[in-house]
């Protein structure tokens, strides 16, 4: 009889309840509703509506559905450039030497230089239809969120403390064992972290993204980012406010159902022996475990996950690793002529390309420019860090807190720098005020957040009990800032660091220039030159501010972060 009742409540208990309805209703319900505004990409351009924008509120559900499908598109493709070109930088040293300079250039160059090259590319995909001005503007938003997650996940698979990777050796595991469950769960907290800002970044860029020129033609994709771009054309203060609005709303939303989840489940894996504070789960995690049917499947997943890193897999066999350790040598000095030949040819096309219209004084104009707004990324970096480290080691000690703060943050780290161009324009000018000086404070809004977002991952992952060591041996004020927290966070910072100043640069192009109806403001800076040669579709000069861009943030990360990445590895890694 017992044996009989018990399977019946195992059974019983695997049985959909009331909570999997809700949920499921919910899902099908997100699924339908994005199936159905994902039909406006598979029409003509000329289609009527397809590419034309309405200042009517009621538009603004429609449009930051469609601008949210771009953003998690983009970030979706950002996961898989992280875990494929991030892991291949951190794990091949000879690959790292030619990835990582890359990595630098390719956060250098701005969103317009992107859409510049890459909006005919997807128009030839699919010529005459909405899906190609579709993956140009995910491209373009894939390109504010990809190299800060790639950095991270580089930067902590570079500082998997020693006794753990010792322990994975004790224990015989593969590549891919260690990889999948050593690396990756010690990567996932500050993964997750800039997961969360590369969104607020791809809000930062939106107003960009969805308008795509072509010669002289321009079209505006329905979405809250060419809304924006509207009302500031037109003036109108209450569709600006409409448009905030919608972007809280649709904030708060990813962030109580996606966000707040993952930061919570990203606990699991931090790095102590000891048990730290932790927050209450949220209720959309409660909410999922009260499932039924939908928790059996998010455990026969995470069972699946767990079989395949499981796998002994791998891909070297000792005669490959000897023949490397061999001629190790030789094959470094063909990688290194092979990329001194690849950066001539392109010095050279790029060169070929400008001496048709530039000068020699053109370049220097343009070194000059560079050097403005890299005395404006200097300062805006060393006043970012005095506010935001102290901030995000507060907050990163303090789950309910960064709980608490981490819809806000992430509100603030969307805020486009656009939306600010009315008070701050009119600002200026009521009172006459230098705008090489005044308009500076616009390149740190959605940059300052690269620095708060990974120091409050890395005070989040500091272990507790080197926290318990330093209070059981009293180390407090400043020496607790120099000898436990600032070593434990370093390499975070360095990584929020990199990213915020290539951010910076890229910042300059919009917030060099600011204008509110007739009123144009413009800063001396090379943002404003590759901003101005773009309206005016002079590609050589765009080519050459791009270029000159992205040979500052090489040399800037050059001579100065990637030292200190250097340093943290050798010193301030945890063993």
């Amino acid at each position: 009889m017992t044996a009989t009742i018990l399977p019946s409540l195992a059974a019983a208990r695997r049985l959909p309840n009331f909570w999997d309805a809700v949920a499921i209703v919910v899902v099908f319900g997100a699924l339908i509703g994005g199936l159905h505004v994902a039909q406006g990409t598979l029409v003509p351009i000329d289609t009527p509506g397809a590419t034309q924008v309405s200042l009517d509120p009621a538009n603004l559900p429609e449009y930051a559905v469609r601008t949210t499908l771009r953003m998690f598109a983009a970030l979706f493709a950002s996961l898989v450039f992280t875990f494929t070109y991030g892991t291949a930088a951190a794990k091949s040293r000879r690959l790292g030497l030619v990835l990582v300079p890359v990595l630098d250039i390719l956060q250098s160059v701005p969103i317009l230089g992107f859409l510049t090259f890459t909006v005919v590319f997807f128009m030839r995909l699919f010529p005459g239809n909405v899906l190609g001005l579709e993956f140009a503007a995910i491209f373009a938003i894939f390109t504010s969120q990809a190299w800060n997650m790639a950095f991270s996940l580089y930067q902590s698979l570079k500082t998997v403390p020693a006794d753990l990777a010792e322990a994975s050796v004790s224990f015989h595991l593969t590549a891919w064992q260690r990889f999948w469950r050593l690396e990756v769960p010690f990567a996932v907290p500050g993964l997750v972290w800039n997961t969360m800002m590369s969104m607020s970044g791809g809000w930062f860029f939106v107003v960009a993204s969805e308008a795509v020129s072509v010669g002289d033609h321009t079209w505006k994709l329905p979405g809250i980012g060419s809304y924006v771009a509207m009302a500031l054309e037109e003036r109108d203060i209450a569709a600006v406010l409409y448009a905030i609005a919608a972007m809280l709303v649709v904030i708060l939303l990813y962030d109580q159902l996606l966000f707040r989840p993952l930061v919570a489940w990203s606990a699991r894996f931090r790095f102590e022996t000891t048990a730290a504070s932790t927050a209450a789960d949220p209720w959309m995690l409660r909410l999922l475990r009260r499932t039924r049917l939908l928790a059996l499947a998010g455990e026969t997943f995470g069972r699946t996950i767990s079989a395949l890193g499981g796998l002994r897999v791998s891909f070297r066999p000792r005669s490959a690793r000897k023949l490397t350790r061999t001629a190790s040598r030789t094959v470094d000095a063909v990688l290194l002529v092979l990329l001194g030949l690849a950066v001539a040819w392109a010095a050279w096309r790029l060169g070929s390309f400008a001496a048709t219209e530039l000068t020699w004084s053109d370049l220097g104009q343009t070194v000059g420019l560079g050097l403005i707004t890299l005395l404006r990324v200097v300062v805006l970096m060393v006043l970012a860090s005095l506010v935001w480290v102290p901030i995000g080691v507060w907050l990163g000690l303090r789950p309910v807190w960064a709980r608490r703060a981490q819809p806000l943050a992430q509100f603030l780290a969307a805020f486009p720098a656009n939306l600010l161009f009315p008070p701050v324009v009119l600002f200026i000018v009521h009172y006459r005020l230098d705008p090489d000086i005044w308009l500076t404070p616009l390149m740190v809004l959605g940059t300052q957040w690269y620095i708060l977002f990974n120091v409050v991952a890395g005070a989040a992952a500091f272990p507790g009990d080197l926290r318990e060591a330093a209070t059981n041996f009293r180390i407090g004020g400043l020496l607790w800032w120099r000898k436990v927290i600032v070593p434990g966070i370093f390499t975070y910072y360095v990584t929020g660091a990199i990213t915020a100043s290539g951010g910076s640069w890229n910042a300059a192009i919009v917030a060099e220039v600011a204008s509110w109806g007739d009123t144009k403001l413009r800063a001396h800076g090379l943002g404003a030159y590759i901003a101005a040669a773009t309206d005016k579709g002079d590609m050589p000069r765009v080519v050459l501010g791009v270029a000159v861009m992205s040979a500052f943030v090489i040399l800037f990360n050059r001579l100065l972060w990637h030292p200190l990445y250097a340093f943290a590895q050798r010193r301030l890694t945890l063993t």
